[in-house]
C-alpha cells in the first residue's frame, strides 16, 4: 500500500501530518462535534507514559541519546520522568519485564509510535549517526522524506522496544553554515 501524506491539520495551522491509504480524506468529511463541544475541552498533551522493559536503558536513550533531562520519578513504582523542555515522558518499568509483551504496532491497540520534532536536518543526521551505535537501539529506517516530503523523518526502536519517530517538519532546510 502506498503511503499518501495528508496535511490533515493544515486548516488550523498545526504542523502535523498523517497518512492514509488514499487521498480521499478531507477536513470536510471529518466528524463535526456537538454544539456544546465546538471548542475542544483539552489544551494539548500533558505528558506521555510509556511502559518499558529496561528502565535504565530507556532512560539512557532519552537522556544520553536525545539530550533530555531527568526531572523526577517514583522508585517504588518504579518510574522516571524525563523532558526535553517541551514534552514530559513518564517511563514505567513493566511489572515483570521478562514477561512483558513486545511492542506490535500492527496488532495491539495503543501507541503506534511517538513522534518527536527535531530542529533541523543536521540534528536529525547527527541523531541518526548516534543511534547507529547506541546500545539496544534498532533503526527501522534512516532519514528520508515523509511521504513525498518536504518533511524528513527517521524511525527507531528505543531499548525497550517502543517505536520513536524523529522528524524535521517541512520547510526546515539545512541551516546556513
Amino acid at each position: 500500500m502506498r503511503r499518501t501524506l495528508l496535511p490533515i491539520f493544515a486548516a488550523t495551522g498545526i504542523a502535523i501530518c498523517g497518512f492514509a491509504a488514499d487521498a480521499s480524506f478531507s477536513l470536510a468529511s471529518a466528524h463535526t462535534p456537538k454544539p456544546e463541544l465546538a471548542k475542544p475541552v483539552t489544551q494539548g498533551v500533558n505528558h506521555i507514559g510509556l511502559t518499558v522493559r529496561d528502565l535504565d536503558a530507556s532512560v539512557s536513550f532519552f537522556i544520553d541519546g536525545l539530550g533530555w533531562k531527568k526531572v523526577g520519578g517514583v522508585p517504588d513504582y518504579p518510574s522516571v520522568f524525563v523532558t526535553d523542555g517541551k514534552l514530559f515522558v513518564t517511563l514505567w518499568r513493566a511489572t515483570d519485564p521478562d514477561k512483558a509483551i513486545p511492542f506490535d504496532r500492527k496488532n495491539n491497540v495503543g501507541l503506534h509510535h511517538l513522534a518527536l520534532t527535531v530542529a533541523d536536518i543536521e540534528t536529525l543526521d547527527a541523531v541518526h549517526e548516534r543511534m547507529k551505535t547506541f546500545p539496544g537501539v534498532k533503526i527501522e529506517f534512516g532519514p528520508e522524506p515523509n511521504g513525498g516530503g518536504p518533511a524528513i523523518h527517521m524511525m527507531v526502536y528505543e531499548p525497550s522496544g517502543n517505536r520513536i519517530e524523529l522528524a524535521v517538519p517541512g520547510g526546515r532546510s539545512r541551516s546556513a553554515k
